[in-house]
């Protein structure tokens, strides 16, 4: 089976993108330096250009984000920016504005953002006929509709398997905009879904209050990801180009150690080279995460919501049995150590922490006792001992090469192959026959697997010769030197290159009628669609309509569900609707969705 599998990291800089890589990433994915979602996370094209160089080696592909809206006045400047990525040499472009395809872009594979809301195979079905090579499924997705756009589609497909979840559909959420004018399609969100809430019924009557009412769980899908590969999901993306270093090791680290299992079981190959060397043990619950949820990918589950707090709560540490002074004493045996963060909820269930001055047995003295009493529940959000483990190179990821040493009248032919088939080989001219002919074999066996801090390791030396003979340790290290050097050339002259760009036609669109929620910010992506059938365009939200009494949010989460108030799944009938608070006072019309379940959140008229 010919089919390959990739692991996607997300990289914020450099630094972060070269980890990813050396824990396993098949590929990472980096912000542009403009017009990036996110968009404190851009990157020089030097910096960009510096990242593919490394990545290339392993034959890592590297993809740039330049995924947010565009007024008419940026587009030069992304079509400049865009070509200038693909002199640097990225592997894929991911965007969001099908403006951009009325532009004179270079034949770099096009990438759709997860914020053009492909969530149907109608819309699946065309943008692979415009010229997309691969599409960022929407993460709202069950695996049965995974299933349905795979059977219609041959695009390749990409689909979030961990990491924060926006409540908001993707690229359909406009409540950061509407407050504020901070738009998440213009990368500028400002999470108002992790917010303090109340809700009211339609008469006042309270049913939650103070609480974070839309805040999710973060996307664990590692359990699910053969189901994913027998659906037919090309990619594995991990969310995260705002997380820092040790977060997006420690998920690359787990991520490619559970893919490799399942990988060697199916007979498949993931996409890049090298094997990975970790120089820690991957524990998702040690870096950042708000408790976790497969988000309904196999049908309905249990809670999505993280309603106490949006901050990290880490790892269960145990449970105060006592409070003595300056120390508490917790329930079970704890692996803490000075300088690791603790947190806990409070009397009135707000989240709250301490750092560890020094731990005796179960006895924990934190820097400040405030608000440990008997009964707390204590979680570890920082771990100083794991985290020290990411202060230097966290892992070392080596490609396989086997080496050969064969006699011919020119000398001695050292000749190297490497896990890909890419093949080099050098002269040792004028070799003298060993006096001492075991001791020497063993000299050059060991000699030779002996590849210092390059990309390569040996565990196979050939000896194809005739007589043994005696190498100085200098000419045989010089000989491995060029060996090494021509096979990182033969490397790059074959390193796999995949071609993509626009295909202009007249595809149809799977609408006639584009709303506001189509995202039509600029007259290119106007006339775009309009040369693909689309009949009516309304503006864009961010082009500062009047959202009032609109839909500023659809979302799979449901309130009543969360909160044990649903009328059952599948209910034909809609709950009754009910009011959203939020801390200023502001008030949002929740219309729910039963059937499909979910909920529409609506901007108060004026």
């Amino acid at each position: 089976m010919n089919r390959t599998v990739e692991l996607l990291a997300p990289a914020k800089d450099g630094p972060t993108a070269q980890a990813a890589i050396l824990c396993g990433a098949d590929a990472v994915y980096i912000g542009a330096p403009r017009f990036g979602a996110r968009e404190a996370a851009g990157n020089a094209v030097s910096t960009i250009r510096q990242v593919v160089e490394f990545a290339h080696e392993y034959y890592v592909r590297v993809y740039a984000a330049l995924n947010t809206l565009l007024r008419d006045e940026e587009l030069p400047a992304a079509e400049r920016m865009i070509h200038q990525l693909h002199d640097a040499a990225i592997d894929g472009l991911i965007i969001q504005d099908l403006g951009l395809l009325e532009l004179d872009l270079p034949p770099v594979p096009l990438i759709a953002s997860t914020q053009m809301h492909n969530a149907t195979p109608e819309k699946v079905q065309f943008l692979e006929q415009v010229g997309f090579s691969r599409v960022i499924l929407a993460r709202e997705l069950t695996l049965e509709q995974i299933r349905e756009i795979r059977n219609r589609t041959q695009i390749e497909l990409e689909c979030f398997i961990h990491g924060a979840l926006c409540v908001g559909v993707s690229g359909q959420c406009y409540l950061s905009y509407a407050l504020g004018g901070r738009s998440g399609n213009r990368g500028q969100c400002a999470q108002p879904c992790r917010r303090l809430y109340s809700l009211t019924d339609q008469a006042g009557n309270e049913i939650a209050r103070d609480r974070h009412l839309l805040s999710l769980k973060d996307l664990c899908l590692a359990d699910h990801l053969e189901e994913l590969i027998d659906a037919g999901v090309t990619s594995f993306k991990i969310e995260g180009r705002l997380k820092d270093l040790p977060y997006v090791a420690n998920t690359v680290g787990f991520y490619r150690r559970r893919l490799d299992g399942i990988l060697a079981a199916k007979g498949l190959r993931r996409s890049s080279s090298g094997a990975v060397h970790l120089g820690f043990e991957p524990n998702l619950k040690k870096t950042f995460n708000r408790g976790f949820t497969d988000y309904g990918l196999t049908g309905r589950s249990g809670s999505i919501a993280s309603m106490d707090t949006p901050k990290s709560l880490g790892e269960f540490v145990g449970i105060v049995v006592r409070v003595e002074g300056a120390c508490f004493l917790l329930d079970r045996d704890c692996d803490l150590h000075n300088a690791d963060g603790l947190c806990f909820f409070d009397a009135q269930r707000r989240l709250d922490g301490t750092i560890v001055n020094r731990v005796e047995g179960r006895k924990v003295y934190p820097q400040k006792m405030q608000g440990i009493h008997p009964g707390r529940e204590i979680y570890r959000n920082f771990d100083y001992a794991f985290c020290r483990k990411f202060d230097g190179r966290a892992a070392e990821r080596k490609i396989g090469l086997t080496m050969s040493l064969r006699d011919t009248s020119d000398g001695l032919i050292v000749s190297g192959v490497d896990e890909d088939g890419n093949r080099a080989e050098t002269t040792i001219p004028d070799p003298q026959p060993a006096e001492k002919k075991d001791a020497a074999r063993q000299t050059l066996v060991a000699q030779l697997t002996r590849l210092g801090n390059t990309i390569f390791e040996c565990s196979n030396v050939q000896l194809e010769t005739h007589d043994v003979y005696f190498v100085p340790a200098s000419r045989l290290n010089a000989a491995k030197r060029e060996l090494v050097e021509r096979l990182l050339l033969t490397r790059r002259e074959n390193r796999p290159r995949v071609a993509g760009g626009i295909q202009r036609n007249h595809a149809p669109y799977p609408e006639k009628h584009l709303t506001y929620l189509g995202n039509a910010l600029n007259e290119k992506a106007k006339v775009f669609y309009r040369r693909h059938g689309v009949e009516t365009i309304e503006p864009a939200a961010e082009t500062g309509v009047d959202l009032s009494g609109q839909v500023v949010m659809t979302t799979r989460l449901c309130l009543r569900r969360e909160l044990g108030l649903c009328n059952g799944h599948g209910a034909k009938t809609p709950g009754e609707s009910m009011i959203l608070i939020d801390e200023d006072g502001r008030r949002y019309p929740v219309r729910f969705r039963c059937g499909p379940c979910g909920m529409e959140i609506l901007l108060e008229k004026r």
